[in-house]
């Protein structure tokens, strides 16, 4: 399994670094790693999930091809032997989590359809039977799914938490031809996924995506349905009114909670059982959904 915090320690430095991802700006195009870094409460880890980046990378990967007949994506090549100099030089520990894309005029607006009621719309629910405009019915519970997928648009925001906004909002933002384009490709995009996913014993409860524009056509950038921008949940023993176990960091959040932690940095160290724990969750859910891909980048997973 191959291990990264930052491209930086492989001598180079990238022109954007998120909270996972190392970003480096090739005029046209972008070549984006995704690290082993792993966030929460908006601050970065000084721990890493070896492997991390590698499912998130993989997971977008076989989405964005499973989705090219809807939608076209930003991706040149996920082969290191395709990289430019000096990236290529560098296989063994880019391989697998790094991708070599399009330089795209991005939406600013995160595009996120909920299947389920959970998170920020459970909270939003609960105060006045709403999420994002949408009314929805009484005595709804907890992880229950909706009569239809919502579409619920997002800020997008470079520091700090996104933000739901109306749909007449995004209008104002991207302007109204491109905002019922993007609604109506995301919806799609969710259930085509969640009906990938639910024979193999996965909801998918929500997800976000990111658009852009190359040539004036819509493609689809960034991730795809991985456990960072999706809910996953368990179908077996689904039950609405219970927080379902999730495929994603929330064991790390459930230790996080237990401590006398302030949510600001410095991170407190993590227990090597509870980085192992998330490691796995990543990685299984890759398993369920996509065991071909996952054999194919057995290597550096």
């Amino acid at each position: 399994m191959s291990a990264l915090r930052s491209t930086r320690d492989l001598g180079l430095v990238p022109d954007y670094e998120g909270k996972v991802r190392d970003i480096f700006d090739l005029g046209d195009r972008f070549l984006i790693v995704a690290t082993d870094r792993i966030s929460a409460f908006d601050v970065v880890m000084d721990d890493i999930v070896p492997g991390r980046g590698v499912v998130l990378n993989v997971m977008s990967l076989a989405w964005f091809k499973r989705f090219a007949d809807v939608v076209p994506n930003h991706v040149i090549t996920a082969d290191p032997a395709g990289f430019p100099a000096p990236f290529a030089d560098h296989a063994a520990h880019l391989g697998g989590r790094s991708v070599l894309v399009h330089k795209a005029q991005r939406f600013d607006v995160e595009c996120v359809v909920r299947g389920y009621i959970a998170g920020s719309g459970w909270k939003s629910y609960r105060q006045d039977g709403t999420v994002c405009g949408h009314v929805l019915p009484q005595g709804l519970r907890l992880a229950e799914q909706l009569p239809e997928p919502i579409f619920t648009p997002a800020t997008k925001e470079d520091e700090g938490h996104d933000e739901n906004i109306p749909y007449e909002q995004m209008v104002e933002i991207v302007g109204p031809e491109h905002a019922e384009a993007l609604r109506r490709i995301s919806l799609r995009l969710y259930g085509e996924g969640a009906a990938f996913a639910r024979p193999r014993g996965v909801i998918l409860a929500d997800t976000k995506f990111e658009f852009g524009l190359v040539d004036g056509r819509i493609i689809l950038i960034d991730e795809v349905m991985t456990p960072d921008s999706s809910r996953f949940w368990p179908a077996a023993g689904h039950a609405p009114g219970q927080e379902p176990p999730s495929w994603d960091k929330q064991i790390l959040r459930n230790h996080l909670a237990t401590l006398d932690w302030d949510h600001a940095p410095p991170p407190p160290a993590l227990p090597a059982p509870v980085l192992a724990k998330t490691s796995e969750r990543y990685h299984e859910v890759l398993q369920i959904l996509f065991p071909e891909e996952a054999a194919a980048w057995r290597r550096y997973l």
